[in-house]
Parts: C-alpha cells; sequence; structure tokens
C-alpha cells in the first residue's frame, strides 16, 4: 500500500482514493435500514399491528440486536478473511432479504428474528465491512478515511426519516420495506464496480500492517485480557445504548413533549450538519493530535445534550439538545474505529473490532429494552434522560483512566 502523508491537500486525497471512499460510504448509507434511527420510525405501526406495549417492543428490539451482538463476534472476524467486494456484497444482498422479511411478517412471534437480522446485516456487518475497510487501508491519513466514508450514516440520518416519514402519508409501512430492500439490492453491482480494484489486495496484507500498543500485533485474545478494553466498555456501551434509546423512543418523545412527530425528525438535518463537522473535524485532529489525546473527553457533549433533552420545552430547546448530541455522534464515527488500529494494531483488526463492534450492539440491544420497559413502570422518560446524562460522566473517567495507564505503551511514531 503506499501510504499516503498525512499532510496530503484534502483535495487531492479525495480525488485518488475516490472509489474506496465512496464504497465505505455506500456501505454505511445502506446500513441505515438497519439502524434503530430507520427502524423506529415504524414504531408506531408496528406496535399497533401487532398489539405491542413500549416494554415489550423495546423487550422484542432488544433481544434480536442481543442475539445479532452475539453473532458479531463469530461474522465480524470473516473481515481478516475476505476481501470487502466480496463479503460486502453478500451482506447486502441479505440486508435487503431482511428487508423483505419485515414487509411480509405477518406474526408478532417472528419479530425478534426479523430485528436479528435487520441488525447482524445493517448495522452489525454492513457497517463494520465498511469501518475495517478503512482502518486498514489507510494508516497516515485513517482518520480522514474514517470521517469521509462514514458521511453514508450522516446522509442516511438527513433523508432517510424525512423521506420515510413523509412517504408514509401515502404508501403502507410493508410497502416502504420493500423499497428499502430495493435500494439495498440496488447497492449490489455498484459496490462491485467501485471496489473492482481493492486499495490493499488481501495477498498484501501483512505488508500493511500498522502496530499497536509495546509496537507488537495484538490478537482479540491478547486486547480482551488488557485492561484498557474494560475500561473502555462503558464507553463503547453509552453511545450506542442511549442514542439508539433516543432515536427509538422518538414517536413517543415528541408526545409526551406535545410536538408531532414530524416537526421532531425535521430537526434531524441539523443533527446531521453538525454530525458532519464533527466528524470532518475530529478526523482531522486525530491525524494530527492520534487518539490518545481526543477519545477521553468526546462523549462529555451527551451528558449537555440528554439535560436539554429532559428539559426542553420547545424544539427549539431540543434543536439544542441535538447539536450536542451529534457532536459525540460525529466523533464516535472516527476515535473510536481509529483507537482499536492505534492502540492494537491492524493485523487482526477485523476479530478486535468485531468484539467491540458486538459490545456496541450489545448496547444498543439493552437501551431500548431499559427505556421501554422503564416508561411501562412509569418513569418518566425525562427522569431517564437525566441518569443517562449521569451515565455519561461516568464513561468518560472510566475512559481518562484507561487511556493514562495506557498511552505510553503506544509505538512514537503514533
Amino acid at each position: 500500500m503506499a501510504t499516503i502523508s498525512g499532510s496530503q491537500p484534502l483535495g487531492h486525497f479525495l480525488k485518488s482514493n475516490r472509489q474506496w471512499l465512496a464504497a465505505g460510504a455506500l456501505l454505511t448509507l445502506l446500513s441505515s435500514f438497519g439502524q434503530t434511527f430507520f427502524i423506529s420510525i415504524f414504531a408506531a405501526q408496528i406496535q399497533g399491528e401487532f398489539s405491542l406495549t413500549h416494554g415489550s417492543w423495546g423487550a422484542i428490539y432488544g433481544l434480536g440486536t442481543a442475539a445479532s451482538a452475539v453473532v458479531m463476534i463469530w461474522a465480524g472476524g470473516l473481515t481478516d478473511r475476505f476481501r470487502a467486494r466480496s463479503l460486502g456484497m453478500i451482506v447486502l444482498a441479505l440486508l435487503a432479504g431482511s428487508c423483505l422479511l419485515m414487509a411480509v411478517n405477518p406474526y408478532a412471534a417472528f419479530l425478534p428474528i426479523v430485528i436479528f437480522a435487520l441488525r447482524l446485516t445493517g448495522q452489525g456487518m454492513t457497517s463494520h465491512i465498511a469501518i475495517v475497510a478503512m482502518a486498514r487501508w489507510f494508516v497516515a491519513t485513517r482518520g480522514r478515511a474514517l470521517a469521509v466514508a462514514t458521511l453514508g450514516f450522516s446522509l442516511g440520518e438527513a433523508i432517510l426519516p424525512l423521506l420515510f416519514v413523509a412517504l408514509m402519508a401515502f404508501l403502507d409501512w410493508r410497502v416502504l420495506w420493500i423499497l428499502a430492500a430495493a435500494i439495498a439490492l440496488l447497492g449490489v453491482p455498484i459496490l462491485w464496480r467501485l471496489l473492482g480494484e481493492e486499495r490493499t489486495p488481501q495477498s498484501m496484507a501483512d505488508e500493511n500492517q500498522s502496530v499497536g500498543m509495546k509496537a507488537r500485533h495484538w490478537t482479540r485474545t491478547d486486547t480482551l485480557g488488557h485492561p484498557l478494553f474494560w475500561f473502555m466498555v462503558p464507553a463503547l456501551i453509552g453511545p450506542a445504548a442511549f442514542n439508539t434509546a433516543f432515536f427509538f423512543q422518538q414517536v413517543y418523545f415528541a408526545e409526551i413533549k406535545g410536538w408531532s412527530h414530524l416537526s421532531l425528525v425535521a430537526l434531524f438535518p441539523i443533527y446531521t450538519v453538525v454530525g458532519i463537522g464533527s466528524m470532518i473535524l475530529s478526523g482531522i485532529a486525530l491525524d494530527r493530535f492520534g487518539t490518545a489525546r481526543l477519545i477521553p473527553f468526546f462523549q462529555l457533549p451527551m451528558v449537555v445534550a440528554f439535560v436539554t433533552f429532559a428539559l426542553a420545552q420547545s424544539l427549539a430547546a431540543a434543536a439544542i439538545g441535538f447539536v450536542f448530541l451529534a457532536l459525540t455522534t460525529g466523533a464516535n464515527s472516527t476515535l473510536p474505529n481509529a483507537f482499536w488500529a492505534e492502540f492494537y494494531g491492524t493485523r487482526h483488526i477485523g476479530a478486535i473490532k468485531a468484539m467491540a463492534a458486538a459490545v456496541m450492539v450489545l448496547g444498543s440491544a439493552i437501551g431500548p429494552g431499559l427505556t421501554g420497559g422503564l416508561i411501562d413502570l412509569g418513569v418518566d422518560l425525562n427522569v431517564q434522560y437525566v441518569g443517562v446524562a449521569a451515565y455519561f460522566l461516568l464513561a468518560t473517567a472510566s475512559m481518562w483512566i484507561g487511556i493514562q495507564r495506557a498511552r505510553n505503551d503506544l509505538p512514537l511514531t503514533a
């Protein structure tokens, strides 16, 4: 691999790597169909059709998501063995099939299976393939590559909820899932074309590795035995659990605040624009300063966001909450993903990132189930969000302690 200097002009970097970056962005965009922000826009229809309470729908969602987290531990490691193009095409086809399964499913008992399929193929594997590819293909410009490739997440968050909520006024919700399947399937030939030549051929993988702490390549077993991984676990769970929970409960949140769902969804572009800015700036800062200096503090805006959501009485206040939520969400697309490569090396990055992804997917199972269960028990969602803010303070402290203990073991060039 021809390592590109971190000082290379952004325009030249984008031009010379456009097909690989576009492939990453395509995968992250199409992962939207398995992400909570998309699935949750159908919450009212699903709950109404299958007679589900907030708690039972949250439990079903949590069960399917948790099962996908377990499978991700194995499936994520496939990125160390197969090319991104081949694996990506298979996963996109399976994602399309999962969308069709949601469209035709007639029974509440099958919902956990549908959610499992959507979460594994969408949130899990489609995004995992993109992130691992960027972390492996780029070294000096890893931050920029991750920032550009993960723009697909932001594009999906900005466009798809507005589009599909608007279409819901004219089309049955099941028809919209058929449309989602068609879009996912359309990505297969596009990915094939973009990755006709991969940036780092698998046969050359051993020549293109960067080492982690103590100048070594850590295996997944080694990583699990290292204290830093466990100090990072609360931070891995936090955004996955509570960002997911916020979007999962978006319909109910709008209801208790006295706003229409569409008016709340109309604020999503603010979240997207700020998230893109945060993503790009964090990627540039990452290439210059490294993750050790930046990652301990990137979840502090979540504290402000959830306190703001709890106290908000107007859409303007909610917009402020979205700004702070997006600051962490944008940085979350670059910093944690670069962290694994920087601290543990890239030779086994697929397996290591799969374990981290499994923890995050597990977090995304916990959030909706926890908040839905507490709503059924009568715990006000606004009160819950104050507790979420406190959680992020604890997660920040845990990250800071772990990084301080481990940063001296990094290679001098990290």
